[in-house]
C-alpha cells in the first residue's frame, strides 16, 4: 500500500553544487524539482586536445568542471560533502568539433555547415559524490537540420542567439524551427540531459523526488 507515512522529511537534504553558469541548466535542474544551494562555475580551455574524439573531449570537459568545483567547495565549510554536478556539450560534424561563436562569421560558417546535413551533439555529465567518487554518462543525440535559406540564416544571425552555443545554435530557441529529426535526448541537447543525471544523482543516494512533494504546476 503507499503512503505518506515514509515520506522524506523535506526539512533535510544533502547539499548540491551546480558547477555551471548556465541557466539552461539550472532552469533543467529547477524543472526536474532539483534545486542547487551554489553554482560554482569554472573556465576551462575547451580545445581539443590533439586527435581528442567529440565524445572524449565532453567527458573530459564535464569531469574537469567537476573537479574544478570540488577544489572550491573544500575550502567552503558550507558546501563541504556536497554533490557536486558538472556537465559539457559538444556539437560535432563528424570529427569536426564545432565551435562555441562569438562572432557572426563564426557563427555562420556553423551554421552553413549544418544547414541540411544530420550532425550529432554529445552532452557529457560527471557527479562528485559527497565521498569524493565521479560517476559519469555520456548522451549521444543525432540532429538533422533543414537545408537554411540565406533568409533564415541572415535573420538568425541577426538575433544574436547563437552567441557563445556549441554550434551556433539554441535547440530551445528559435533554432528549434531549424530541427528536422531528433534521435536521443533534447534535454541533453539544451544542456543536461536529466533522465540520466537524475539516475546519477539517485544511484548515488540523492533523494530526487523530494522537491516533488507538495509540487503544483
Amino acid at each position: 500500500m503507499f503512503g505518506r507515512q515514509n515520506a522524506p522529511d523535506p526539512s533535510w537534504r544533502p547539499r548540491l553544487i551546480l558547477a555551471s553558469a548556465s541557466p539552461r541548466r539550472l532552469a533543467l535542474l529547477e524543472q526536474a524539482g532539483i534545486r542547487p544551494d551554489a553554482l560554482l562555475p569554472t573556465d576551462r580551455d575547451e580545445t581539443p586536445l590533439k586527435n581528442e574524439r567529440p565524445r572524449d573531449l565532453a567527458r573530459r570537459l564535464a569531469r574537469e568542471k567537476a573537479e574544478a568545483a570540488l577544489a572550491v567547495s573544500r575550502n567552503r565549510p558550507d558546501l563541504t560533502g556536497s554533490y557536486i554536478i558538472a556537465a559539457d556539450t559538444v556539437v560535432a560534424l563528424g570529427r569536426r568539433v564545432l565551435p562555441k561563436p562569438e562572432v557572426v562569421d563564426e557563427a555562420a560558417d556553423c551554421l552553413r555547415l549544418l544547414s541540411g546535413r544530420a550532425h550529432r551533439v554529445y552532452t557529457a555529465v560527471a557527479l562528485v559524490t559527497p565521498k569524493g567518487g565521479l560517476r559519469e554518462r555520456l548522451v549521444e543525440t543525432r540532429i538533422r537540420f533543414k537545408r537554411l535559406s540565406e533568409q533564415d540564416l541572415d535573420s538568425y544571425l541577426a538575433s544574436g542567439e547563437w552567441r557563445g552555443k556549441a554550434g551556433g545554435y539554441a535547440a530551445q530557441g528559435i533554432a528549434g524551427a531549424f530541427i528536422v529529426k531528433l534521435v536521443g535526448s533534447y534535454s541533453g541537447v539544451v544542456g543536461l540531459p536529466l533522465t540520466e543525471t537524475l539516475a546519477l544523482l539517485g544511484g548515488e543516494g540523492y533523494p530526487i523526488h523530494m522537491g516533488w512533494l507538495g509540487a503544483v504546476n
